[in-house]
């Protein structure tokens, strides 16, 4: 056995968990008697300052203290950590129960504030694929005409208004919520945006205190963060499944509307039918995405590549839908492409030019008014078929862009209908030019 390796934990006060990490501790010499007094001094210091600290449970950035986990518990709903500045690194165990008491943690604090969402649509002569689109549905079943379903969603505000996926709910003729303690309420649609599956629900709680989740951002994730789902899965109410932030800034399509979601967050943590709409956690139990679709085999189960709408699209589309019950985006009027090297090579365009190949402009559009071209031939490369011509469009009011999904992340995330925007184009043959637009709504459909 090494006696040099310690598990080093970096504990901060502001955060919701324990970040552990390996760290090889080196013994050092002094050479003289001021050296090992002034390390001495430091130590105490040191061991002074660690144990006067009380710890909450979050994994928060490093701090400049380091010290050694001794236990962990939770007291009060808090997760505290006892530590000291001996030489026993963490064992194993101690390191799996940091990890417990920080997921137990965050359950416990959020389970109050997730709901199940219950569905009943009426059923017409046909019947309906309602609850089927993605998985926001878990058990569901014919009773008399009517289908029974059901999604899952979380409180947004204190004014009682529910946020959920808009695929779970866009057919229902009755909705109902029920909280973690059994309490059952009706509630009512006030607003749904198929283009981000993202709808509003709305309860009375003139007679109840409902207490919202904070909300993460987006902006900070990393992949390989910690990624919790609490939803119900296949009608197992209030499930908590764990995982990491997969990837970033995946586009996927919203399936209700020929338009895509932008920047959305994939994870391994298991989501199945049933989850839809349900919140995806930090570590400090602050929302970062909502569950909305995942890659199925078979059965149609989890597979492990799950997808939730980003947090911060929320924050832009929610408080449009409660005050008017739609949301509007900017629309440029585009259809197009990320530029490849065979089609760099052959519109004699800059070596290395990355952006947005323009193959088709709408009709009465913002870009046909703004004058933007599309491709105007196709060609056969290898077997693939390239379209040549049109516009390149690598940069958005200063802004870099590089392929599809960076212009339409940063026309949902920064332009609202009416904006004039400036656009770096590259015509064929080199010539670079701006071009400026004025943005319009996207049409419904």
């Amino acid at each position: 056995m090494c006696p040099r390796a310690k598990y080093v934990v970096h504990l901060k006060t502001n955060g919701n968990a324990i970040d552990i990490r390996e760290n090889y501790m080196k013994k050092r010499k002094y050479s003289n008697t001021f050296g090992l007094l002034w390390v001495g001094l430091v130590l105490m210091l040191t061991a002074f300052s660690c144990t006067n600290s009380n710890v909450e449970t979050g994994v928060g950035e490093e701090s400049g203290t380091s010290a050694f986990l001794s236990h962990s518990n939770v007291v009060g709903g808090i997760a505290e950590s006892v530590v000291h500045t001996g030489e026993r690194g963490a064992s194993p165990g101690e390191i799996v129960a940091a990890q417990e008491t920080v997921l137990g943690n965050v359950y416990e604090k959020s389970l109050a504030s997730v709901v199940q969402v219950k569905i009943v649509q009426r059923l017409a002569d046909e019947p309906s694929n309602f609850g089927f689109n993605f998985f926001g549905g878990g058990t569901q079943g014919f009773d008399n005409r009517f289908l029974r379903g059901e999604g899952s969603g979380f409180v947004w505000d204190s004014a009682g208004h529910i946020l959920t996926n808009y695929h779970v709910v866009q057919d229902a003729d009755s909705l109902k919520v029920v909280f973690a303690d059994g309490y059952e309420v009706e509630a009512s649609f006030v607003g749904g945006d198929p283009d981000s599956d993202l709808a509003i629900l709305k309860i009375d709680v003139s007679d109840r205190t409902v207490t919202p989740l904070p909300q993460g951002d987006t902006g900070n994730l990393r992949v390989g963060q910690l990624a919790l789902a609490i939803g119900s899965p296949f009608g197992q109410d209030f499930t908590l499944t764990s995982g990491i932030v997969s990837a970033l800034g995946r586009t996927i399509r919203s399936g209700n509307s020929p338009f895509t979601i932008p920047q959305v967050i994939q994870t391994d943590a298991p989501i199945n039918p049933g989850n839809s709409g349900g919140p995806l956690l930090d570590r400090r139990g602050e929302v970062i995405g909502i569950n909305t679709q995942i890659i199925a085999r078979g059965g149609g189960g989890s597979s492990g590549i799950g997808f939730a709408v980003p947090i911060n699209i929320a924050k832009r589309v929610v408080p449009k839908l409660i005050d008017h019950g739609v949301y509007e985006y900017s629309w440029l009027g585009i259809s197009g492409a990320t530029t490849t090297a065979e089609v760099v090579e052959r519109m004699g365009l800059p070596t290395g030019t990355r952006g947005v190949q323009v193959i088709i402009v709408g009709d009465n559009s913002p870009a046909s008014e703004a004058g933007l071209k599309g491709s105007n031939r196709e060609v056969t490369i290898e077997g693939l078929d390239f379209q040549l011509g049109g516009d390149v469009i690598v940069g958005i009011n200063g802004e870099t862009i590089r392929n599809m999904e960076d212009l339409l992340a940063f026309l949902v995330a920064n332009t609202s209908p009416g904006d004039v925007v400036t656009l770096d184009i590259i015509q064929e043959g080199g010539i670079m030019e701006n071009v400026r637009a004025t943005l319009g709504s996207r049409p419904n459909d």
